[in-house]
């Protein structure tokens, strides 16, 4: 008689006849994934991208898949005994991430790189190098959940609300989402994930979390934006909606939607923020509080993850996100098009800012529908 029972990662048969592909960024994450399954008995294969300059990425500290990043993952898989791979990806994480954060950020656009790297890197060509290994799965420290639904698998948002990433998850396809694993998902808090790495005697178990993108030291996207397009810093006007010139800047890169300190005008009577961006103009557009709220959030490259397809109804009753520091508000989502679509807010949102993500949760529950680029209507 055929045992047919499944094992921890969804198989049916013994943890050894499994191969399972684990990024490795180097950090506690996914360390902690490769350690566990390969105590599971797990045929573990560790692969760990090498995104940007390594030079460079041995003076940062603290980011993702830079040069001492490597050295951890490297460390984790000799101590577990499994095999670890370095990969350069450096020329299309370029061009597939760096290149269009850069023009998008220039464009008046908050960019959310780590969403695209997801998309195109780690989720397409990774994977695919680990289905090239004859792999089964792959896995990876981000927490989220993945469920069986009675349609195929779902996904739905990690247990701890602090430390969920669905928000850099909701361009997930359905065919990569039957191909992942995301062992950390379940999991109530980052101690847990910590005292499994400290279990297996692993150097990352004290390592600190990753604050910045990877490629922008110390949050300064500016200085980023400088390098890569010389003369992007052009100077320009700072001007208020009612058409008053307040200021001299010097270059609209220094700028976000929704900021408030740092804009350099003195003397007025109300708080200021920045409610739009022109670099065409070169203006920065400034205005009150009341200014920044919106209720209509034009979506598009829509990655519909509902049971029935998008356009099989008019209107859906959601919960969406529209900063992955914000928390769900209810909504209603209307397609426009193949992949586009129309959110509105019950409620106004504050600083709704064209290139940030706006992501679709089921309400009042866990599981992710996808989501979409907001853009300017």
């Amino acid at each position: 008689m055929t045992d047919t029972r499944l094992n921890s990662l969804g198989f049916p048969k013994p943890p050894g006849e499994t191969r399972v592909v684990v990024a490795m960024s180097g950090g506690v994450d996914s360390s902690v994934v490769a350690a566990e399954l390969a105590a599971e008995g797990y045929d573990v294969v560790g692969v760990t991208l090498q995104l940007y300059d390594h030079g460079a990425a041995l003076a940062k500290k603290g980011a993702c898949c830079a040069g001492a990043d490597i050295h951890d993952a490297r460390r984790v898989a000799e101590a577990m005994r499994f095999p670890h791979y370095v990969l350069d990806y450096e020329n299309v994480f370029r061009e597939t991430v760096i290149d269009e954060f850069a023009d998008s950020y220039l464009a008046g656009a908050t960019p959310v790189p780590c969403i695209r790297c997801n998309e195109r890197v780690k989720f397409k060509d990774l994977l695919e190098t680990a289905r090239d290994l004859d792999a089964d799965c792959m896995a990876t420290g981000h927490y989220i959940q993945r469920k069986s639904g009675p349609r195929g698998p779902e996904l739905h948002a990690g247990a701890d609300p602090r430390r969920d990433q669905s928000y850099f998850l909701f361009s997930t396809t359905p065919e990569q989402l039957e191909y992942l694993r995301f062992p950390l998902g379940h999991l109530s808090s980052k101690d847990e994930t910590r005292a499994l790495a400290a279990k297996h005697g692993l150097v990352v178990a004290d390592k600190p979390d990753s604050q910045d993108i990877c490629f922008v030291p110390d949050g300064n996207y500016a200085a980023v934006i400088e390098k890569l397009r010389p003369g992007a810093g052009e100077p320009g006007e700072i001007v208020h909606l009612d058409g008053r010139v307040l200021a001299r800047h010097e270059g609209v890169i220094h700028y976000t939607i929704g900021q408030r300190r740092g804009l350099g005008i003195g003397g007025l009577s109300e708080p200021l923020y920045v409610v739009r961006l022109d670099p065409e103009a070169r203006q920065v557009v400034v205005g009150p509080k009341e200014a920044l709220s919106t209720r209509i959030v034009p979506v598009r490259e829509i990655n519909w993850l509902g049971d029935a397809p998008l356009h099989s109804r008019p209107e859906w009753p959601l919960s969406v996100k529209v900063r992955s520091t914000r928390p769900p508000r209810e909504a209603i989502l209307r397609p426009t098009g193949p992949d586009s679509g129309e959110v509105e807010l019950l409620s106004q949102e504050e600083g709704v800012s064209p290139g940030q993500a706006c992501v679709f949760y089921e309400t009042g529950g866990s599981r992710i529908f996808g989501g979409g680029w907001i853009w300017r209507g």
